[in-house]
């Protein structure tokens, strides 16, 4: 009987070792969030940001928000343009089905108004500290009466280089 014992508990600690090692070859193998929901962006979504100013975009977003000084959706971006307030418009690239947002670039070209798309409508609304997917954000600094914009100033005009080089 003690033999047998033993015989069990080595084999289970090979098994745990190469469980181990699979799982470590998987993390290696596995691709980035970015990377993954790249297939499902719409054919129109340009400029699209890379992986580096997307991650850049979010961190904005969140700090953003905090200073309440996003407009969230469609409707509120629309409004937002026309009242001529400035700023920067991040769209999400998997909205489907795509005629909800294909006519927002135009429509931002024609006011002068920068605009990046990022992949994920998740993401998105993840940043802005909401429990629903967002399929456009509009970042307004100064929009907000309480005046804490001053502290993502830095960043934003960071960001806004990198999407004018697009």
């Amino acid at each position: 009987m003690g033999k047998s014992s033993k015989v069990k508990e080595s084999s289970k600690s090979i098994k745990h070792t190469k469980e181990v090692k699979d799982s470590k070859k998987e993390s290696k193998e596995d691709k980035s969030l970015y990377e993954q929901r790249l297939p499902f962006v719409t054919p129109f979504s340009t400029p699209l940001a890379d992986k580096k100013l997307n991650k850049k975009l979010l961190k904005l977003i969140k700090k953003s928000s905090k200073a309440k000084d996003c407009k969230r959706g469609i409707k509120e971006v629309i409004k937002a343009v026309k009242h001529n307030n400035k700023g920067l418009v991040v769209l999400a690239g998997d909205v489907f089905p795509y005629d909800v947002i294909s006519h927002l670039p135009v429509f931002l070209e024609d006011h002068n108004i920068p605009y990046v798309f990022i992949p994920s409508k998740s993401d998105l609304g993840n940043a802005c500290n909401t429990k629903r997917a967002t399929s456009t954000l509009f970042i307004v600094p100064g929009s907000n009466k309480k005046g804490k914009s001053d502290e993502y100033k830095e960043e934003y005009e960071e960001v806004m280089k990198l999407v004018k080089t697009l």
